[in-house]
């Protein structure tokens, strides 16, 4: 008797798309590529004594002390300009929090098998690693300040390079893949000019400023 044909599933499967195979290989090249450079991921990693000094610049990146210390500052400030500035810093980064987790709760993408859960602070969604949100808020935050702070160009360097180091310190960490980092990179390279678009003046959210 003839054989039942196959379902289409597994034709699928027998016949992968050049997407698929794409695909494929290149999750492979990323997950290869960074747990190779998870040199920080444990005490007996290859860099393992520069861990600390990764966990230092892990905490620069997070969500809370950004957010603390941006609404001290609304709460202290005698400036209106300086307000509006914070209180719209204050609205990219709650934004951010909000974009972050519905793309990890869609995603679900794990976090690297080689990552140790040692984290500053962490919620339901940080168990899952893309994208990574230390690196959409550097990026944020790094086109934040570039865009409404006066610096000298030696300063403007180092915010920069700050921001980078807190996305390459992710990978070496262990926390995400190298695509989780440069996803988040160009999330919150983007997510700043939405912030830009709907900037909060006195004109546009006078209720909102009569709070301060």
């Amino acid at each position: 008797s003839a054989a039942a044909p196959l379902p289409e599933e597994d034709c699928m499967r027998l016949n992968p798309s050049f997407l698929g195979i794409a695909l494929s290989s290149l999750l492979a090249i990323d997950l290869w590529a960074s747990k190779r450079l998870g040199v920080c991921a444990g005490e007996g990693s290859a860099w393992g004594s520069a861990r600390p000094l990764m966990k230092v610049i892990e905490v620069s990146g997070h969500g809370i002390p950004w957010l603390l210390g941006t609404f001290y500052g609304l709460c202290q400030s005698d400036s209106s300009a300086a307000r509006e500035v914070l209180l719209n810093l204050l609205f990219a980064l709650l934004l951010d929090l909000v974009l972050v987790a519905v793309v990890k709760g869609l995603v679900k993408r794990r976090r690297p098998t080689h990552n140790k859960m040692d984290m500053f602070v962490t919620i339901s969604v940080d168990k899952y690693s893309f994208p990574s949100g230390h690196a959409t808020r550097a990026a944020l935050v790094c086109r934040f300040v570039l865009h409404h702070l006066v610096l000298a160009v030696p300063l403007r360097v180092l915010v920069v390079l700050w921001a980078l180091i807190v996305g390459v310190s992710r990978v070496m960490l262990g926390r995400h893949n190298v695509t989780d980092v440069l996803f988040g990179l160009l999330l919150g390279y983007a997510l700043y000019s939405v912030v830009e678009y709907c900037w909060l003046s006195p004109l546009s959210a006078p209720a909102l400023f009569a709070l301060w």
